[in-house]
């Protein structure tokens, strides 16, 4: 196993065969520019079990034991973070499961949040997947299907709540700017 991550394979050539893909399928598309981008993920729990410790080890680095939180989140862009659309979509997505909760530090997986169920990363250097297509709104979602709290199915509709809540608010803002 290579431990690549193919979400953090958008900078330069990817790493990851999945990123290449991708990347490639988006150009053939011609679309001039995105409005929106909203990268459906899950964390399960084999993230710590398996993936982390595989990537320590091939980076020679030691392994530090995490946690994953426990129920939904967003990743938004620092560099863009859209902040009114990241709480539509929180706000949906509240109605179908729980929003993660940060830490004791306030932090979830070791970022301040931005607010409630949000942390942002500057999405482009850090070659995420969300920096790919370039668009105005970005995100990406986290569920967690192995919470005690949540089932397969509520995180399916958590991703529908996001993605209806982030279409939703640009269609309502679209609505405004052309009135």
């Amino acid at each position: 196993a290579k431990a690549v991550d193919p979400n953090r394979s958008f900078n330069g050539e990817p790493f990851a065969e999945e990123s290449a893909a991708l990347k490639s399928l988006l150009a053939s598309l011609g679309v001039a520019q995105w409005t929106a981008h909203v990268d459906l993920h899950e964390t399960t729990n084999s993230d710590e079990s398996e993936f982390r410790p595989a990537k320590a080890a091939r980076d020679g680095e030691e392994f530090v034991p995490d946690y994953i939180p426990d129920g939904f989140y967003l990743v938004g862009n620092s560099e863009s973070p859209q902040a009114a659309w990241q709480k539509a979509i929180i706000d949906e997505v509240r109605k179908v499961t729980h929003i993660a909760p940060p830490d004791e530090k306030g932090l979830i997986i070791g970022t301040p949040i931005a607010q409630e169920g949000v942390i942002n990363y500057p999405v482009k250097s850090l070659g995420l997947c969300a920096s790919v297509t370039g668009a105005t709104y970005v995100t990406t979602t986290e569920v967690y299907p192995d919470s005690p709290k949540a089932d397969d199915e509520q995180c399916n509709r958590a991703q529908v709540a996001a993605v209806t809540g982030a279409l939703d608010y640009i269609l309502k803002e679209d609505l405004k700017i052309t009135q």
